[in-house]
């Protein structure tokens, strides 16, 4: 059975989408259908995570974690010469989820990228809003609340705070793989030249690196429903829309379409500077042991 030979492990809110959107244009990379099938992280187990509306439960329906069906994904590979998944969950879970990709695919090549943690952190506090699962619109009130949402076993999508500490959750990468098979990179350089960087990606999987990609689309962006009425139709309606517009658009122009709406629906309020210092010293340790890991200088992310 065919087993992924790379995988991009986070961190969430850091351009993992936008990475899984690009590189599966490429000819020679095959992406699996479902994007986070979070199978090295929970393994084995039977999922019982909760939530407000929905989310836990759904959490734990769409998390795969048996092997047969985690292989089952990648059966529509064809010769493809990069295989690979993106699943957050894999940085968040990494004490379980490095030693479970180190038992089934010690070879694989890991892509990691890593945002401001502070900036991290809002950007999943509006994404929680975007989707609607959020209901306190204070960050400082649902930071203040996260530990209680985990003692109450609330997802990683929940642990806003919690997940900026990357240096604990790159560390047992770093302990099991060798240094050659991790790919870091950094979500300004994925904002400041995506083009580049993507090349550097398919180079790190030793694919074509010159074959032009459209790395030009937003993908998966934060913020805040200016409408909630119509960020509710747009998600109740979204195939009714591009089944209508299926005549008069062209499938490309069409998604293109859709999202554009989507996203001029939402905002994105600043992060309050007195927060961003307060997160930003709260990480400084660890971020200052994390750039001595990956060996990338990360002062700008002390800079507030």
């Amino acid at each position: 059975m065919v087993m992924p030979n790379f995988l991009i492990i986070g961190a969430a809110k850091s351009g993992t989408t936008a990475l899984y959107a690009y590189l599966r244009q490429h000819p020679d990379i095959f992406m699996s259908s479902v994007k986070e099938p979070r199978f090295f992280a929970f393994e084995g187990e039977k999922l019982s995570f909760s939530g407000p509306k929905d989310h836990g439960e759904r959490f734990n329906r769409e998390t795969i974690t048996d092997l047969k069906t985690y292989q089952s994904l990648f059966d529509g590979v064809a010769g493809e010469k990069a295989i690979g998944e993106a699943s957050p969950a894999y940085l968040s879970s990494a004490e379980k989820a490095s030693k479970s990709i180190r038992h089934h695919i010690p070879e694989v090549k890991l892509i990691v990228i890593l945002r401001q943690p502070a900036e991290r952190a809002y950007s999943a506090f509006l994404h929680t809003i975007r989707s609607g699962r959020e209901t306190n619109m204070n960050f400082e009130s649902v930071l203040k609340s996260e530990e209680k949402r985990i003692q109450n076993n609330w997802g990683a999508i929940w642990q806003h705070r919690r997940l900026g500490f990357y240096y604990e959750q790159m560390l047992p990468y770093y302990q099991l793989f060798p240094q050659e098979q991790i790919k870091v990179c950094l979500y300004d350089d994925l904002r400041l030249n995506s083009a580049s960087l993507i090349r550097e990606l398919l180079t790190f999987l030793e694919v074509d690196s010159t074959l032009p990609l459209d790395v030009s689309r937003r993908v998966n962006v934060s913020g805040i429903p200016r409408s909630t009425w119509v960020q509710k139709i747009l998600k109740v309606t979204h195939k009714q829309i591009s089944d209508m517009l299926k005549q008069q658009v062209p499938h490309k122009h069409r998604r293109s379409l859709v999202h554009k709406v989507k996203e001029a629906n939402l905002i994105r309020p600043d992060l309050p500077e007195e927060t961003r210092r307060r997160l930003t010293f709260e990480y400084k340790d660890d971020i200052l042991k994390l750039q001595d890991l990956i060996q990338r200088d990360l002062s700008s992310w002390l800079n507030v």
